[in-house]
């Protein structure tokens, strides 16, 4: 029999419906009877006792909110009946005991990456071009275009097809409604590639470096200098104006500060000191090129899976994130971290309501007092401009279920599993210790994977309820749905689908398995997650004002 209503902890006061249950109908859970008194959707909460102004809303065992007024028993929880609450956190002396997952099924695993001299292995080989300046723009979609079509790296020859059927049936006079477009196919550029071994050219566009605070550009210096040393990234060409705030030299510090021993091809050009433009690109491309020669000589080697670091991300949330494809991911996450790799938890405003948790599973004192200080002036920052991590759920959120923050974050939180915490790390900061590391970025999905990847994350899961269409220039980036309807209708850019657990078809665990499974593939390159194949090269600096 299908379950239609979850607790998810013993400590809860409210249910989760799993399918859509009728008002008036009694559903039955753990021998208790529950008379509905709306309809309820699955993915939404009602109660499980009668609620008075004030009372504690629980889910996930933690406060996620308080009534606004009395509410009968078998009530829908909506954003009327419920405000955002959570309970204060402290720094507390470590004593948490991790019982780590059985691995011996992964124990002798090995995946096929790219090792680099510094002993760092890469799940791909990139090709990096960097704009110091927004003025560079410009000058990066010539040779974008230039050298992914020329290449075998566009994705859009489908659509200039399809572009090319419809201004031949305009000219011969057909019902555009009507034109027949079924002949167009799928491209597949890999099949195209110049250069085998060559997984990309990617290119960073952005709007800073100049115009804005100097702190602004000192932070995007640091921000384009992690993407150069990442270990998915084998060359690099830098392309400067000259007068910008960003100037080459500060980027070369940074690069330096972090990779003192940088050995990878790197190419800067700088248009103030150049000839003409046409001659800046010329060369830029002919340079590139000869650089491209060099790093298709670097083949896969089997690298154990202690060398992965395995980003976790969620984004288009939804009621089902927190019960299927976020505790699957934290398995997952359990199961690399005890494998001796290294994970990276971030997106701070959506880790409001389990602070407590993550402090008392920090190892390092200083560490803890780190988040504590991170978190705590973040959300200042944002309550100075009037607003808070509470107004972190978007519409799409909160109409499937997620009414509050803290229930967002609790559920989101589960993506980092259980393990201790090895690190504190602020945005651009690398991670240097294996094991689960708590990274400072938005929740914002493209500024937290732009975070995620700048601090050393080889691959990207990103867990999704309604579905986000969202990557990362230099970190391979894998969908996962938390359900089966979103795997069906946008199985265009979904790898997983987490909808078995939801079913009762799959264990959290199975699942994670699972996920540790396709992982090891992507990170080998025998399967390309469909952000790659679409070329879902997301990239946006936080320039730590207030973004959630």
């Amino acid at each position: 029999m299908v379950t239609r209503i979850l607790k998810i902890h013993p400590n809860d006061n409210v249910l989760v419906a799993l399918q859509n249950l009728t008002k008036g109908e009694t559903v039955i859970y753990d021998g208790h009877e529950y008379v509905l008194q709306d309809d309820i959707q699955a993915k939404h909460k009602f109660f499980m006792q009668d609620m008075n102004a004030g009372d504690h809303i629980m889910m996930y065992g933690v406060l996620v909110g308080k009534a606004q007024h009395f509410i009968l028993k078998g009530g829908l929880m909506d954003t009327e009946n419920t405000k955002h609450a959570s309970d204060p956190y402290e720094f507390r002396p470590y004593h948490y005991e991790w019982h780590a997952p059985d691995v011996s099924k992964f124990a002798d695993r090995t995946f096929n990456g790219y090792i680099r001299n510094d002993g760092r292995v890469g799940t791909a080989n990139y090709w990096l071009f960097i704009p110091t300046v927004f003025c560079e723009n410009r000058n990066l979609d010539v040779i974008r275009e230039a050298l992914h079509n020329e290449l075998g790296y566009a994705v859009t020859d489908k659509y200039k097809s399809y572009a090319h059927h419809l201004v031949e049936a305009y000219k011969s006079g057909e019902d555009l409604a009507e034109a027949d477009t079924s002949a167009i196919g799928q491209s597949n550029p890999a099949a195209n590639r110049i250069f085998k071994n060559v997984d990309g050219i990617k290119f960073l566009n952005h709007q800073g470096g100049c115009g804005g605070t100097r702190q602004d550009a000192a932070v995007l210096s640091k921000l384009l200098a992690a993407y150069a040393d990442h270990p998915n990234v084998a060359g690099v060409t830098v392309l400067s104006l000259g007068c910008q705030n960003l100037q080459v030299q500060d980027f070369v510090d940074d690069l330096k500060h972090r990779s003192p021993n940088f050995d990878k091809p790197l190419f800067i050009f700088e248009q103030q000191q150049s000839q003409s433009e046409e001659q800046l690109v010329k060369e830029a491309i002919r340079k590139t090129f000869i650089g491209l020669t060099e790093i298709n000589k670097i083949e896969r080697q089997p690298a154990p899976l202690s060398k992965l670091v395995l980003g976790v991300k969620c984004g288009g949330s939804d009621g089902f994130s927190g019960i299927s494809a976020n505790p699957a991911v934290g398995y997952t996450s359990d199961l690399l971290v005890a494998l001796g790799g290294t994970v990276l938890l971030a997106e701070f405003p959506e880790l409001c309501g389990a602070e407590q948790q993550l402090i008392d599973r920090t190892k390092d004192e200083t560490a803890a007092r780190k988040f504590i200080q991170l978190m705590t002036a973040y959300n200042q920052a944002a309550e100075n401009v009037g607003s808070g991590f509470f107004m972190n759920p978007s519409p799409g959120n909160i109409k499937d279920g997620l009414i509050t923050d803290a229930i967002k974050s609790t559920g989101a939180a589960k993506k980092g599993g259980t393990s201790p915490v090895e690190d504190v790390l602020d945005y651009t900061e690398p991670a240097t210790k294996p094991g689960l590391n708590l990274v400072c970025t938005p929740g914002n999905d493209v500024e937290a994977t732009t975070g995620k990847a700048a601090a050393g994350a080889t691959l990207i899961l990103f867990t999704t309820g309604l579905g986000t269409p969202t990557g990362n220039p230099v970190c391979p980036t894998i969908k996962v749905s938390t359900n089966n309807a979103l795997t069906k209708r946008m199985g265009d850019i979904i790898d997983i689908n987490c909808g078995p657990v939801i079913e009762g078809e799959k264990t959290i665990e199975e699942m994670g398995e699972d996920i540790l499974e396709y992982c090891i593939k992507a990170a080998s390159g025998e399967v390309i997650p469909k952000a790659v194949l679409l070329n879902q090269d997301d990239f946006i600096p936080w320039k730590r004002g207030v973004s959630l």
